[in-house]
């Protein structure tokens, strides 16, 4: 006989045992449930009644009755339920008085008892009487009604459980964490954020340290009668670093931070969004003082419309019960709420009113000195060389946030260690932000020769009809070499100090510059090409808000025929006008590019000669600068210029072929043998071929 056969034949007669052992046990704690409850029902029952209902001797009843104090009677259960008249004071064994009233009734009881002369009292003195009818059940069918349809129904739900924890791998985590708040905790300086690692948004630190001083010292505050904000409001477009300065605020406070986004609490069941803001609010009492953040306030906060089907959208109740929140804690407690959005437009007006979200703080993008103290925070871990000068990559970096210049840093470092050096230069930084506005060069496309002079004639012609306006911004780089992001040319335009408003010069030399690479396509190339399409999209924006945005127009004077909709995103707006008004606008914003057209053209044909000169070095060069054509236009030698300080490189070969037959074909590279060869190397061919191709371009 083999042993493990008998283990297994006894484990198989072990497992029905087991079932029907675990069955047995579901039944027996139903039955307990079961019975406990109806007792518990039976002696809740008797303790209301018993709180309404006095018990008083037959006698006592009788001469109620004959005192006509009596209102009506019931017949129940072998007792004699009385309801006293209204005014009728009742006094128990304790010496309370009970008086009825139609809010406060009272019952009297007694034993029923075989009188005969009851009723006829009762038909005497006009009391109303009654005995309720109860339909008989047989004992059988009330004793499955009380017990055994209640113990099968427990027996399901248990079996319903126990099936569902299994599924879940032995947890409930999936009923019992859905109303959990899914904010991130950081105790006390564990944001590793300070306000050493925010440059250039000293306003808003300002706006925050008198909410850290109040964290710190809040006696300071409540002796004069002064209270905490409860809440704060950070604005601005994306990248700015409304969440860093909301770590920062922490990391100074040394309090608990809550982080949280607006997306985290809504879900698709309707109400578990409320549950966790109540969750939230309620973690964040135990722990007080602390921070809570709110990342994307907006997802949440919307403004509440009423055309929705009733008051039951999820979102509308989460943005219910925080504003509920944020009216019910303790200022005192030192609890504060910090939000930011990029949308504050769409947000309800009764989240932004004084008591809820006190202050607005915007966090614009940085100016000068903004960026050069950006650009110190992101570089105090990065190997720079001795020719980096951070103010001109700052004075080059106009308009970029915070999150531009750290993602330039970081590329120029890439940059650095893929050409084999252990230090940042200037070159380095200065290419990077090209990287990141233009994309990086694409090394395989072929250009033809003719499509490499309609290029440049379109690029220089930008550049040329800036250089001879007053208004215009001056150029730092122009160049035919394709990048990533779909340009075959960019000509970059760079100020040379901050500006914060357009006068209408400068908003018309600004089209004149745009249109000029189509311009100059058509005085010098008598063509028209697709390569103007940004540039006709961005000169029409410019002049339709010249109309209708900034009054600029003499046609309608000041009258505003457009709304912003998105101020801190893409900047757009809607019109709000009649179709005959629409239309009129359309026609001026047509005959302001028509004249800035006319312009552009004009000042290239007075200055033919410069154009070819710049283009012709442009085409030997394929990238110039700035200060190199400023010098062409003055005389001067375009090799002795500077580019914000950054030190000459060694000439790189001109890797963009001007005729196809440069590239061999595939074709030729084919060989029909019975055993494979080595593909051929054509990385050292084309570096080969690369070498070649100055010398024809020189000849």
């Amino acid at each position: 006989m083999d042993p493990n056969s008998n283990k297994n034949n006894q484990n198989k007669n072990n497992k029905p045992n087991r079932y029907l052992r675990g069955v047995l046990t579901l039944i027996a704690w139903a039955l307990v449930f079961v019975v406990g409850f109806n007792y518990l029902n039976a002696y809740t029952g008797n303790a209301s009644n018993k709180s309404t209902s006095y018990e008083v001797k037959y006698s006592e009843f009788i001469d109620m009755v004959e005192r006509n104090q009596v209102a009506d009677v019931e017949f129940k259960d072998n007792t004699v339920y009385a309801t006293p008249v209204d005014g009728y004071v009742y006094t128990d064994k304790d010496g309370k008085t009970h008086t009825q009233t139609e809010k406060t009734k009272i019952t009297l009881y007694t034993t029923q008892l075989n009188d005969k002369d009851l009723l006829p009292l009762l038909n005497e003195h006009h009391v109303d009487y009654t005995s309720p009818y109860k339909a008989k059940m047989s004992p059988v069918l009330e004793f499955m009604v009380a017990y055994i349809l209640p113990t099968i129904v427990m027996v399901g739900l248990f079996m319903l459980l126990i099936r569902f924890i299994s599924k879940s791998g032995g947890g409930i985590g999936g009923i019992g964490n859905v109303g959990k708040s899914n904010a991130k905790v950081y105790m006390e300086k564990s944001t590793g954020v300070t306000f050493k690692d925010v440059a250039g948004q000293d306003e808003a630190k300002e706006s925050l340290e008198e909410i850290i001083d109040f964290l710190h010292n809040p006696q300071k505050y409540t002796a004069i009668g002064a209270k905490l904000p409860k809440g704060a409001l950070l604005v601005g477009s994306p990248g700015t670093g409304k969440t860093l300065l909301a770590k920062a605020v922490a990391g100074e406070a040394n309090v608990p931070f809550f982080s949280i986004s607006g997306s985290d609490f809504v879900e698709m069941f309707v109400g578990v969004g409320a549950s966790r803001v109540r969750d939230l609010f309620k973690e964040a009492a135990k722990v007080a003082p602390c921070i809570i953040f709110i990342d994307e306030i907006d997802t949440i906060g919307k403004t509440r419309d009423s055309g929705r089907f009733g008051g039951n959208d999820e979102r509308e109740q989460t943005l219910n019960q925080l504003l509920a929140e944020l009216d019910g804690f303790d200022p005192g407690k030192g609890i504060i709420v910090l939000g930011a959005t990029n949308r504050p437009e769409v947000l309800d007006k009764a989240l932004l009113r004084p008591g809820r979200f006190d202050r607005r703080i915007t966090v614009d993008r940085p100016n000068l000195a903004g960026r050069l103290a950006t650009l110190q925070v992101h570089t105090r871990n990065i190997h720079l060389a001795e020719d980096v000068n951070l103010e001109k990559i700052a004075q080059a970096t106009a308009g970029c946030v915070g999150a531009d210049l750290a993602n330039l840093v970081n590329e120029a470092a890439l940059r650095a260690v893929r050409k084999g050096r252990k230090a940042v230069n200037q070159n380095d930084l200065l290419a990077a932000f090209e990287v990141v506005i233009a994309g990086s060069e694409k090394k395989g496309t072929v250009i033809t020769q003719e499509e490499k002079r309609i290029i440049a004639y379109h690029e220089v012609g930008h550049a040329l009809v800036a250089a001879k306006q007053k208004n215009a911004q001056p150029v730092s780089k122009i160049t035919i070499v394709p990048h990533t992001q779909g340009a075959l040319g960019y000509t970059l335009h760079l100020p040379e100090e901050e500006k914060f408003l357009m006068s209408r010069e400068d908003i018309l030399a600004e089209i004149r510059t745009l249109l000029a690479g189509r311009s100059s396509e058509e005085i010098v190339c008598n063509t028209m090409t697709s390569g103007a399409a940004n540039d006709i999209e961005r000169a029409t924006e410019l002049a339709r808000n010249l109309v209708a945005r900034f009054g600029m127009s003499d046609e309608f004077d000041m009258m505003a025929l457009g709304t912003v909709q998105n101020q801190y995103l893409d900047g757009t707006y809607s019109m709000s006008c009649a179709q005959e008004t629409y239309a009129a606008a359309d026609r001026a914003t047509i005959q302001i590019i028509r004249q800035c057209h006319e312009e552009a053209k004009q000042i290239l044909r007075d200055n033919r000669e410069l154009l070819d000169k710049i283009a012709a070095y442009l085409l030997k060069k394929e990238t110039i600068t700035g200060q190199e054509m400023m010098a062409i236009i003055e005389g001067r030698d375009p090799e002795t210029v500077d580019n914000y300080g950054a030190t000459k490189e060694g000439d790189q070969p001109l890797f963009r072929p001007s005729v196809p037959d440069v590239i061999e074909a595939p074709a030729k590279h084919i060989n029909i043998v019975s055993e494979p060869i080595p593909m051929p190397d054509f990385d050292e061919k084309g570096e080969e071929q690369s070498e070649e191709q100055p010398e024809e371009t020189n000849e």
